[in-house]
């Protein structure tokens, strides 16, 4: 019998550090070829692009399948099996595949969907790792910025549960095989409270471990081993015990009318640092929960990458714009309804030019 495929679950709040995990995974993947799962809210696919537009070895555009603007742990059936059936399926099928799932997603559905008859003997749950923000659970909170985890939740027309946040957080803690407390230089004395108090919440044997900026060595993440799929009663939800099989209908009782998002356009820039501002600036003047996406700046062969939840902007170059690419700049805005689209592009297009 063929050996199964390994593959990793990667969950967590919006805004704990998945997507640079798994972009250093691939940056230290030494050959070792793998395949990405992307689930994320949003017109603009912005950690679909970063990992899509790496320019690492051994991960090429067809190796990302990007699932947008639904809950994957909701969409098993539609989204997700299909999706890991075309990577298997391949001629020449990824050495391992990383899921990363939506800031709301559960991540148990998507642990009993390897049970599937179409792929449990194809591909195994290696495990599960649960990243988290450090400097969020030592103030009390669950993300940075909770405002724009629940704007996922409004938003999202495929979510079929409203659990609290606390809750959720700890379905995505029970299910873990590795917790990763993100950002942990941000935390200082809090430290070890925090460690504590994360493993005062996870099975009996789950590591957890500090990091900063998501550097985690890919032979403590990948090659664990567990078969997760054949253990769900020791990981099953805490609190909201999902049903896979549920039909569309009244499920999705929350309302979808009180968040929006736009896309801004505009030029290079010439002042990354004025763009930074301008960000700020906007976010204050207009409540904006969610920006990101890349900027083109002036005489930099790079592409500029900015992330922001709440007042925490981070920026990064991640690789050069290819020959065929527009030199622009493209942000996704995410706030509540009635955001002024026309003064929040003025404020940022002062940074252009």
């Amino acid at each position: 019998m063929a050996q199964k495929i390994p593959a990793t679950v990667v969950t967590g709040f919006l805004g704990a550090g998945k997507t640079t995990l798994i972009r250093h995974l691939l940056e230290n993947a030494n050959g070792r070829r793998i395949a990405l799962i992307i689930n994320e809210f949003g017109d603009l696919g912005v950690d679909g692009e970063i990992l899509k537009g790496c320019g690492i070895e051994g991960c090429a555009d067809g190796d990302v399948i990007e699932l947008s603007n639904g809950c994957i742990c909701c969409t098993v059936a539609e989204d997700f099996v299909p999706a890991i059936q075309k990577l298997i399926d391949r001629a020449d099928p990824p050495d391992h595949v990383v899921i990363e799932t939506s800031g709301l997603a559960l991540p148990q559905p998507l642990v009993r969907a390897f049970n599937w008859p179409d792929i449990r003997t194809r591909v195994t749950v290696d495990g599960v790792v649960t990243v988290v923000d450090g400097p969020a659970v030592a103030a009390g909170r669950f993300a940075a910025n909770e405002d724009a985890v629940n704007l996922q939740r409004a938003a999202d027309d495929n979510l079929d549960h409203e659990t609290p946040l606390s809750e959720l957080f700890e379905d995505q803690l029970a299910c873990a095989d590795l917790v990763v407390v993100n950002k942990a230089d941000l935390l200082g004395a809090a430290t070890a409270g925090t460690v504590e108090q994360i493993r005062g919440q996870v099975r009996a044997g789950v590591a957890v471990l500090e990091t900063r900026l998501g550097a985690v060595d890919p032979k403590v993440l990948l090659g664990l081993g567990i078969g997760a799929e054949s253990d769900e009663a020791a990981r099953r939800e805490i609190h909201h015990h999902h049903d896979d099989d549920a039909a569309d209908g009244d499920a999705h009782s929350h309302g979808h009318d009180e968040f929006e998002s736009h896309i801004v356009e505009l030029p290079e820039i010439t002042d990354p640092d004025a763009l930074l501002a301008a960000v700020r600036a906007a976010a204050e003047r207009h409540d904006i929960l969610r920006i990101k996406g890349f900027a083109a700046v002036r005489g930099r062969p790079m592409r500029l990458v900015l992330q922001g939840v709440g007042p925490r902007i981070e920026t990064y170059y991640d690789r050069a714009f290819a020959p065929h690419e527009p030199r622009a700049t493209r942000l996704v805005v995410i706030g509540e309804h009635g955001l002024d689209a026309t003064a929040i592009r003025d404020t940022l297009a002062g940074a252009a030019g």
